[in-house]
């Protein structure tokens, strides 16, 4: 259908930026920017925080906001409420482990 071929395009043009994506889960905000800029300093821009942690959110709108150069994303995104909350917070993709039409449909509001 068209809206997959458009979800397909948008993916392709995210994944289509770096050769590897880092998938990660950050602990302490404070390690958020230092991490990301040592990842998009050595070729790796687009980035992937897992919703894994109480600090997962923060550690998203603190890589958008302080490093413009980073392509940051969401991953483990489960519901249309946490799809608001990540783009609330500044990220440009977001990743579940299991799309469902809910998830789809609350993806094509944002």
């Amino acid at each position: 259908s068209q809206n997959d071929e458009t979800r397909m395009h948008l993916a392709d043009a995210v994944f289509g930026l770096a050769p590897v994506i880092p998938v990660i889960t950050i602990e302490r905000l404070e390690d958020a920017l230092p991490l990301a800029r040592a990842l998009v300093d050595n070729g790796l821009p687009v980035l992937e925080v897992t919703l894994r942690t109480p600090v997962a959110l923060q550690a998203i709108a603190r890589i958008a906001a302080e490093l413009p150069r980073a392509c940051v994303g969401a991953g483990t995104v489960l519901s249309g409420r946490d799809l608001d909350a990540v783009a609330a917070a500044g990220a440009r993709f977001a990743i579940s482990p299991g799309a469902t039409d809910a998830l789809f449909d609350a993806a094509a509001q944002c």
